[in-house]
């Protein structure tokens, strides 16, 4: 048989092999301790189990954090109710939510660009001790037709007597310098000065009677309008996802002229063709009203909205005076007169179009009730429907003032034409 020649380690290797052997003989723990097993196949589902769990975990971590983010996000959003103001309405921070009224603290220049301003009911209140001074300057047009017959029909499409046809445009400024300042982080007072100019120019030609041009009639007034006194109170805190509710109470006085004050001038010729002799620059009649605004913000857009009702008191003894063109004054007494209710409503949007610049777009609505003279409905009175679609655009100027721009278009036949508004806020 032959033998099979055992095979030889290199040298290196058995040099290496030598010196571990000896360096393990020379270790008395390493002589005692025992080799290592290898893990069973439970130990090794326990280990994979336990990683199992650590990932769980860190999953549900993970989550949690996510779920913070989006709360911080959202909170960022709620800080866009700086927006709903033109100095301040729908101004905008980067910052975690404060209470309404608490202006975040941002470098100037980096706030968010302010909402448009398009009603009269500003977006969020005032800081305390901040005082905001709101020039602002306002023009409507509105223009009627009337055409009045007075006589009495023979034939159908055949009248016996006059036909007065006219045409009225009116044209009225109004400068007014509001100022507003918070009492507490969910109180502010609000009172308004104004200064109105109206111009009344009614073109008319009587039909039926001998006349080749029509004829223009021409009144104005001026003078100190009604102040306006208004309190404003956040009914709950800013929260993510939620409305903001503000309610207001806003006191008109009587200040101005009214229509009592002067007399009707009849124009002789034109029957039915009456003139007041010097334009009234205000109502005439105290008046309340409450209201409720709405505010939700979703980055990068914010809705808002609102309801009130306008009370009107009643005055006692008044007296009408008409002038009949050829030096006779009759005058009417009124035992009572009050104003019928006004419930109106108004809602919108504004969005953020960069950080300086906004545009908002909203409809405005009031219903006017039948005016009750001596504890009687008029007979000759109506319920007016008030319709108006509202634009805006604001720009902030700097980090403590901006210009607002607001357009509204009359929607119902009895709504001005046009009413264009320039606001400047400054806060002080």
């Amino acid at each position: 048989m032959t033998k099979t020649p055992a095979r030889q380690t290199p040298l290196p290797l058995r040099t290496a092999l030598a010196t571990l052997l000896g360096c393990v003989i020379a270790s008395p723990a390493a002589a005692e301790a025992p080799p290592k097993a290898e893990p069973t196949l439970a130990e090794l589902k326990q280990m994979v189990e336990e990683q199992s769990r650590r990932l769980a975990a860190l999953r549900e971590q993970m989550q949690h954090e996510e779920a913070r983010l989006d709360d911080m996000r959202r909170e960022i959003g709620m800080e866009r109710l700086g927006a709903l103001r033109a100095a301040g309405p729908g101004d905008a921070a980067a910052t975690p939510p404060q209470p309404v009224g608490q202006r975040p603290q941002t470098p100037q220049g980096t706030e968010a660009a302010p909402v448009a301003q398009i009603f009269d009911q500003p977006g969020i209140l005032t800081p305390p001790g901040t005082i905001i001074l709101e020039p602002s300057l306002q023009y409507s047009y509105a223009s009627t037709n009337r055409v009045a017959l007075v006589g009495y029909t023979v034939i159908p499409a055949l009248t016996i007597g006059l036909i007065d046809v006219r045409e009225v445009k009116r044209n009225t400024w109004t400068a007014a310098l509001t100022a507003r300042t918070g009492l507490t982080n969910r109180l502010e007072l609000e009172a308004k000065i104004p200064w109105v100019y109206r111009s009344d120019e009614s073109i008319s030609r009587p039909v039926a009677t001998p006349a080749s041009s029509d004829q223009v009639f021409n009144t104005t007034g001026s003078g100190l309008g009604d102040l306006e006194f208004t309190a404003r109170y956040q009914l709950n805190q800013a929260q993510p996802n939620e409305p903001i509710y503000v309610a207001s109470l806003r006191f008109k006085t009587r200040t101005g002229t009214d229509q009592f004050d002067t007399t009707v001038m009849r124009i002789p010729g034109f029957s039915g063709l009456g003139l007041l002799r010097d334009l009234p620059t205000g109502s005439g009649f105290y008046s309340l009203q409450p209201g409720v605004t709405f505010l939700f913000p979703s980055d990068p857009v914010v809705f808002f909205g609102g309801i009130n009702y306008q009370y009107s008191f009643s005055r006692s003894g008044l007296k009408l005076r008409e002038n009949d063109g050829a030096g006779n004054i009759t005058v009417t007494r009124l035992d009572s007169v009050q104003p019928g209710g006004v419930f109106g409503f108004n809602f919108g949007m504004g969005l953020a179009l960069n950080d300086r610049s906004s545009f908002s777009i909203g409809y405005d609505h009031a219903s006017v009730g039948r005016t009750r003279i001596n504890g009687r409905e008029d007979p000759l009175g109506v319920r007016i429907q008030l319709g108006t679609l509202m634009f805006g655009y604001a720009y902030r100027l700097s980090a403590d003032r901006s210009v607002n721009v607001s357009l509204g278009v009359g929607v119902t036949r009895d709504t001005p034409d046009l009413t264009l508004t320039l606001r400047m806020p400054i806060t002080l």
